[in-house]
């Protein structure tokens, strides 16, 4: 019980102590996070008219974000899966590090949803048997429940297991594998729900069909890995957790084949929509090359195919792919590319035209904008405090009764895996 209850105090005691460089990023990841209370008090006080929204398009910057990030949660699923199905070593070792990033990334999906919503207060409507929750009957209602439940199984594994590290105790394998498996196949139903959530409106031509879960699943896996080898680099440059190159060259080919898949939808949706151009074309059209005059999304439509198109291209290139000084720029490529493409990109056309036939544009406000950084800032002001918990835990350098760590900063052994 004394391990138990010193877990948490501990826990905050190393996170609060780091270096200057340290400090300084987490105090301006502080401050941008605070941005985000001037969108949530001007949107209760003035309404959504604060943002770029309109009755029209009523799905914008925040809607694309949480599209997308539900995405990069489940794309951490791509550590978790070759560590626990194929046994890989590797990705083992670092198992905990992705289901902090889902945790980090559900949270802020939680916040656009609040900021989305407008009116925060309105939230019991969507607590089961409290208020109007509608479930089974709406998609809504299941995206709901698979969101929280990914949350809260990412949660429970991932602290049981840094606990079990903590106070050097082993693992229940018979309560803890059980829960692996299921939020592996939990990773893939939240945006599989996520696509049925937009695909299932008949009235959007462009959603509406059956491609999108498919869509949505290779490009999570495309994008959440590239965060991750991003994440994993400055990790091996800035503490004294190894991560195997193993680790990085697997996720790296993971991206490589996910990514051409999701460059092949994107060709086949744009070869069937516009070679017999119907007036369902005019969504997909308006985002390529514009439509009466509005051309705002044209720009961003193009960027994001160029960005993915020369991102899979190095990534082909096992020398581009294996060199993690030029790594990081397909990494960066494919990941700006697929939050267009799979945000900006794929929601505000979906409106235009309506089904009534209005021709409206839609661009974020600088509130929208602003909001936006806010949350991400916050997102990864709450996921460097995982991870560096995390890492000190793996490292041995946090544990109960003070433990010194074990192996060594200059090592780059996985030393500190040695009892798991």
């Amino acid at each position: 019980m004394n391990k138990l209850a010193s877990f948490a105090p501990d826990y905050i005691r190393y996170v609060l102590k780091g270096s200057k460089q340290y400090y300084v990023w987490m105090g301006i990841l502080a401050l941008l996070s605070l941005i985000q209370l001037v969108a949530h008090y001007q949107q209760n006080t003035d309404g959504l008219i604060v943002t770029g929204m309109t009755s029209q398009i009523h799905d914008g910057l925040y809607f694309a974000n949480l599209v997308f990030l539900v995405g990069v949660a489940a794309g951490a699923v791509t550590i978790v899966f070759p560590a626990y199905v194929h046994h890989n070593k590797a990705m083992h070792e670092v198992t905990v590090l992705g289901e902090m990033l889902a945790i980090a990334s559900v949270v802020m999906v939680i916040i656009f949803v609040l900021l989305h919503m407008g009116r925060p207060d309105r939230l019991w409507h969507l607590i089961p048997y409290i208020g109007i929750f509608n479930f089974p009957n709406s998609v809504l209602g299941f995206d709901v429940v698979v969101l929280n439940v990914y949350l809260l199984l990412n949660i429970i594994g991932g602290f049981y297991f840094l606990y079990i590290r903590y106070s050097g105790g082993t693992i229940n394998k018979k309560f803890y594998m059980p829960l692996i498996y299921i939020s592996i196949v939990w990773a893939l139903s939240i945006h599989t729900v996520t696509a049925f959530l937009i695909s299932t409106l008949a009235a959007r031509p462009m959603w509406f069909h059956s491609v999108m879960p498919i869509r949505f699943i290779v490009t999570a896996f495309a994008a959440g890995p590239c965060m991750i080898i991003i994440a994993f680099m400055i990790i091996r440059k800035n503490t004294k957790l190894w991560i195997q190159d193993e680790a990085i060259n697997l996720l790296s080919l993971i991206v490589t084949w996910c990514l051409g898949i999701a460059l092949f939808l994107t060709m086949s949706e744009v070869v069937v929509e516009l070679y017999a151009r119907t007036e369902h074309a005019n969504g997909l059209y308006y985002l390529m090359f514009g439509l009466h005059g509005l051309t705002k999304l044209v720009p961003w439509f193009w960027g994001s195919l160029i960005a993915m198109v020369v991102a899979f291209v190095m990534f082909l290139n096992p020398n581009i792919r294996k060199n993690y000084k030029l790594l990081p720029i397909p990494c960066v490529l494919a990941f700006a590319g697929i939050w267009v493409e799979k945000g900006m990109g794929l929601v505000v056309p979906g409106f235009i035209p309506t089904p009534i036939g209005e021709v409206s544009e839609y661009y974020p406000s600088m509130l929208e904008i602003l909001t936006s950084i806010s949350v991400w800032a916050f997102g990864l002001f709450l996921v460097s405090v995982l991870w560096k918990g995390a890492i000190g835990i793996l490292l041995g350098e946090l544990k109960f009764g003070g433990a010194k760590p074990i192996g060594s900063a200059g090592s780059k052994k996985p030393a500190a895996y040695a009892s798991k």
